[in-house]
């Protein structure tokens, strides 16, 4: 079961209202995607923390609707 594009932008501008977020449909298959985040919530932690808090913003959505998703986070 594929995941669209914006519906993962959604949740994490749910999670992160400041965010800039880039989503990149990698296979044009609707389950590789790159995401390029920006938000004053991953100021202070690491790149590892980050994506944690990505990942939980996807509420359990990885490895299941969505197969995989390549991040770059940054604060602003």
């Amino acid at each position: 079961m594929a995941m669209a594009a914006g519906d993962i932008e959604a949740l994490i501008k749910a999670a992160f209202p400041d965010a800039e977020v880039e989503i990149q449909d990698l296979a044009g298959d609707g389950d590789h995607y790159a995401a390029t985040i920006v938000s004053t919530a991953f100021t202070g932690k690491s790149r590892v923390q980050q994506h944690q808090m990505v990942y939980a913003a996807l509420k359990g959505k990885m490895g299941g609707e969505l197969h995989a998703l390549a991040l770059t986070t940054s604060a602003k």
